[in-house]
């Protein structure tokens, strides 16, 4: 009972024709080169095929084919068709430039993106650049050099004016600094006692 029905639904499947031989109003045979890519439950595909090229072109290629290379034919073949119904101008090819946009497009907005994220990536690596330029005070100037006098020569003791004052807080540790403020000090005091203009008599 069980291999009658099994026999009678084989030769149903079998008696079904495929949409190429439904479309094309023949008998289904055996090894037909339609029956394995143009199923009977979609019959737009093989119509859509052979408005554009035609059964006995889609036959005579599939014919040279080999077996594992039919099935990626068909479908090529039904996807250019449909795209050349779609728009019989530029076919497939409108499709092509359409998507070749859109990658333009979208490169554009990475090429965008990454250059936003290259640049806060050297923000984030220099965070205190900026801020420092406008925290950190300017250096302090030097002191000013005091003019020595000859009625300061009575103060002074192994060349050094008492009255100068070194700020040594503002010091920045530059001896030249600090030697400029006495240019004139030893040749000074030197000038001073081997003059004549101080004579003391002795007693």
């Amino acid at each position: 009972m069980a291999s009658s029905s099994s026999s009678s639904s084989s030769s149903s499947s079998y008696n079904t024709p495929c949409a190429a031989c439904k479309f094309l109003r023949r008998k289904c045979m055996p090894g037909c080169i339609f029956a394995s890519y143009f199923p009977p439950e979609d019959p737009h595909k093989f119509a859509n095929v052979h408005k554009i090229f035609g059964a006995s072109n889609v036959a005579k290629l599939l014919n040279d084919l080999l077996p594992h290379q039919r099935n990626d034919a068909v479908n090529s073949l039904a996807y250019e068709a449909e795209a050349r119904i779609r728009n019989p101008v530029y076919g497939c090819v409108g499709a092509i430039l359409h998507l070749q946009r859109e990658v333009q497009r979208l490169q554009k907005e990475l090429d965008a993106a990454n250059a936003d994220i290259l640049r806060y990536a050297c923000r984030d690596m220099h965070p205190f650049v900026g801020a420092m330029q406008g925290i950190i005070p300017p250096p302090p100037p030097p002191p000013p050099v005091r003019p020595v006098g000859h009625h300061h020569d009575h103060q002074q003791f192994g060349g050094f004016n008492h009255d100068h004052h070194v700020d040594y807080d503002n010091f920045g540790g530059d001896l030249s600094q600090l030697l400029s403020n006495y240019p004139l000090l030893l040749p000074q005091n030197n000038v001073d006692h081997r003059g004549g203009d101080h004579h003391h008599n002795p007693k």
